[in-house]
This record gives structure tokens, C-alpha cells and sequence, in this order.
């Protein structure tokens, strides 16, 4: 009993407080802000920021530090023998045999062929790819979330179909009962109407698998528990029926695509690795400067045992004049990456062209659907209630009925097909035109 009470208790809650439904655009931004694949990208992104730092550290002063302690066997003093000092050998230095040294370096490059440069310039162009990809990934994302949606929308409203149809049959049921008692019908036209209750019984099972299926992947599309019961809030799908020019879509595609900006953002960054990678043709020149102290200091003689601090500066250059073909294959090896790069862009394009063609023709393809099923699911409509009608004083037979409540279940199930094939396309056309469409 006390569980039977707690179990009405939050049956009232969940009246009280209701669950709450998710409009399509709820569902875009809850879906985006959990994405797995846009925390890749953002990491991703977060990298390319980083390897910007790292190629304008290269171009800064270096100062570095260096301590050593180094611990040395034990050898007879530097000493000095003269013939015409009779007290023997003279010291000229103790033995040291602990050794400590502590040197500050500073190192500017002057000139590094332009590798420093280019390679920042490429990181950044590479770092705008990534902003691309981000956009694109997104994009994705969204789409994946309003197909899923959709066809969310689309199971529960065939379901709700079928229950309707369902409840529809079992009237229709009672009311042959009836006729048979008072012998206005066979028992063979009890029976038809039970097969057919049975078949609707089978299409309700289904459809309630295919509602649990559809709103699990609606689920995972949010990053929720795949067995929440999640709800959508009600929806009217808005049919647009002016006509999109394809000339305007393809170019907003060439123009706005984010995987084209990505390659051309790649593309730049791969002229930049060939001028790095060609910088090994000129010399190298650096500024340094270095400040020792030491114990005990070599350049302070004689040698003592205590610490001594001295200092140098100066410039160096240096320059590869043959190693064998190095600098030539690293040269090769961007020019063909660039090559490359630049070949998939112009594929890129050419599929691009191919997508956005084919979603046209589906978006106009999934309009013309529309008005047909529209037609057809009126028609089935008022061939129902006229069928309905004369069964129920027994002008037409049960196969009449079936037939009109077939043909009336499956006009309705085609209009919600359409409906949502629809908004879907229209979803894919957009994106693939380079069109933001969260």
C-alpha cells in the first residue's frame, strides 16, 4: 500500500511539474553545446592558437641558463723548477679540483633566411583553417541534430496515426457486432474487421519501436541518456514554395563553404612552408651574448678558487654551402604537399557543385511531394467519410471500409513523409550552399 501511494504521489509531481519539450531550436543549441565532435574541433582549434605562440617565440630573444658542477682527479700542482732558486720547485697555480659554472645566454636572430617568418605566417593561416573547420563541424552537427529531429517528428506523428486508426477500427468493431446480432452483416464481415484490427495492432507495435528508435538517436544527437523520454514540442513544418535560384545557391557555396576556405586557407599556408623550407639556401645570422660565473674562471689566470664573472658578445653566421641535396628535397616535398592541396580544392569544387545540384533537385523534388500527398490525403479523407457513412446503415461492406481506412492511414503517413523529407532537404540544400544553418 505505502508503495502504491508513493507511486501516486509522483505521478502528481510529474502532473505538477511536466517534462519539459524541446523546440527545434532548443534542440540545435542544447546539441551543439554537448557535441563530442565540436569539443575535437575546439581542441583542435585551441592547437593551431598555440602553434602561433610557439613561431613568434622564434622570432624573439632566447635567454637560457646552464649550471654545471664537475668534480676532478687529483694532480700534482703547476709547479716550476729554476736552477738558481736552491729551495726547490716553484708554484705558479693550486690544483682545483671542484669545478662550478653558471652561464646566462641571450640569442636574437637577425636573419634566417625568412624560415621565422613564413613558418608564423603559416601558422596563422593554418590557424584560420581551423576557425573553418570549426564552422563546418558545427554546421554538421546541426544538421545531424534537425534530421533527428525530424524524423523524431515524424515517428511520433505516425504513431499518434495509427492509435487514432486503432481506436477508429475498435468503434467500427463494436458497431459490426451489433449489425451481426440483428443479422445486417455477415460473420465473415466480423471477421475481415478483426484481421484488419489485428494488422493496424502489428503496425502499432512497430511504430511504437520505430517512436523509442527514433527518439534515442534524437538522444544522443542532445548528448542525453539514450533511454531518457525526452519529448519535442509541437511543430507546424513551414513550407516555403518560392522558388530558390540554384545560379545564387552555387555561388554562395563557391563563396562560403567551409571546407573551400579551409583548402584555401591551407592552400596559403602551403606557400609559406615552401619559402621556410627554401630558406635553407640562404645564411643564418644571430646576435649572442653570454655572461659566465664561474669557479674558478679559465680566462682569469692564475686559476683560483673562487668565483670570477665574465662576459662576451658578438655575431654568428652560418651557411650550408653543399649537403648533398638536403635543402632541394625539402623543397620538393612543400611544393608537392601545395600541389596537392591545391588539387583537392579544385575537386572539392567539382563536388560541391555536384552536391549542391542534386540537393536542389531534391528540395524541388520534396515541394512538388507536398502538394501532391496534400491532395491525395484530402481525398482519402472525404472518401473515408463517405465510406464511413454508408457502412454505418449499410450501403457499403466492410471491405468498402477497409479499403477507405487503408487508403486514408497510408495518404496520411505520405504527407508526413514528405512533410519531413521536406525540411530535411531544405536543411541539406542550405548547408551545402555554405549557409549557417544553427
Amino acid at each position: 500500500m505505502k508503495h502504491v501511494i508513493l507511486l501516486l504521489i509522483l505521478l502528481g509531481f510529474n502532473n505538477l511539474f511536466p517534462q519539459h519539450k524541446y523546440t527545434l531550436e532548443e534542440s540545435i543549441q542544447f546539441g551543439l553545446k554537448n557535441s563530442k565532435n565540436l569539443k575535437i574541433s575546439q581542441s583542435k582549434l585551441l592547437g593551431s592558437e598555440a602553434k602561433i605562440t610557439e613561431t613568434n617565440s622564434q622570432l624573439l630573444p632566447k635567454l637560457s641558463f646552464n649550471a654545471g658542477y664537475t668534480r676532478l682527479s687529483d694532480v700534482p700542482p703547476f709547479e716550476v723548477s729554476l736552477p738558481f732558486v736552491p729551495t726547490g720547485p716553484i708554484k705558479i697555480e693550486d690544483v682545483v679540483l671542484n669545478n662550478y659554472s653558471f652561464k646566462v645566454s641571450l640569442q636574437q636572430p637577425i636573419f634566417t633566411g625568412f624560415r621565422l617568418l613564413s613558418l608564423r605566417s603559416a601558422s596563422v593561416k593554418n590557424r584560420e583553417a581551423f576557425v573553418a573547420d570549426y564552422n563546418k563541424d558545427a554546421n554538421e552537427e546541426a544538421f545531424n541534430i534537425i534530421n533527428a529531429y525530424w524524423n523524431y517528428f515524424k515517428a511520433r506523428k505516425l504513431k499518434d496515426y495509427i492509435d487514432e486508426n486503432l481506436k477508429q477500427e475498435d468503434a467500427h468493431l463494436t458497431d459490426t457486432k451489433n449489425f451481426l446480432v440483428n443479422d445486417l452483416v455477415t460473420k465473415n464481415d466480423l471477421l475481415k474487421l478483426e484481421v484488419q484490427y489485428a494488422s493496424l495492432r502489428l503496425k502499432q507495435i512497430e511504430a511504437e519501436n520505430s517512436l523509442n528508435t527514433s527518439r534515442a538517436v534524437f538522444n544522443k544527437a542532445l548528448g542525453l541518456p539514450i533511454s531518457d523520454q525526452t519529448e519535442i514540442a509541437d511543430v507546424d513544418p513551414q513550407i516555403d514554395f518560392s522558388q530558390l535560384s540554384y545560379d545564387s545557391l552555387l555561388a554562395s557555396a563557391m563563396q562560403s563553404r567551409s571546407e573551400l576556405l579551409a583548402l584555401d586557407f591551407r592552400v596559403q599556408a602551403g606557400n609559406e612552408n615552401v619559402s621556410a623550407a627554401a630558406s635553407g639556401w640562404y645564411p643564418s645570422i644571430f646576435l649572442f651574448s653570454d655572461y659566465y660565473y664561474n669557479r674558478p674562471n679559465q680566462r682569469i689566470l692564475p686559476t683560483l678558487d673562487r668565483f670570477k664573472d665574465s662576459w662576451d658578445a658578438g655575431v654568428t653566421l652560418s651557411w650550408d654551402i653543399w649537403n648533398w641535396g638536403y635543402n632541394s628535397s625539402q623543397v620538393e616535398q612543400a611544393q608537392q604537399n601545395l600541389n596537392q592541396l591545391s588539387t583537392n580544392k579544385e575537386l572539392l569544387k567539382e563536388n560541391i557543385e555536384v552536391e549542391v545540384y542534386n540537393n536542389y533537385l531534391a528540395l524541388n523534388a520534396a515541394r512538388n511531394k507536398i502538394d501532391v500527398a496534400k491532395t491525395g490525403q484530402e481525398q482519402a479523407d472525404e472518401n473515408y467519410r463517405g465510406i464511413q457513412e454508408k457502412y454505418n446503415v449499410q450501403y457499403a461492406t466492410s471491405t468498402d471500409l477497409i479499403d477507405a481506412e487503408t487508403s486514408r492511414l497510408q495518404s496520411q503517413t505520405d504527407l508526413v513523409n514528405s512533410l519531413v523529407d521536406y525540411e530535411t532537404a531544405l536543411a541539406r540544400l542550405l548547408k551545402s550552399s555554405g549557409k549557417r544553418i544553427y
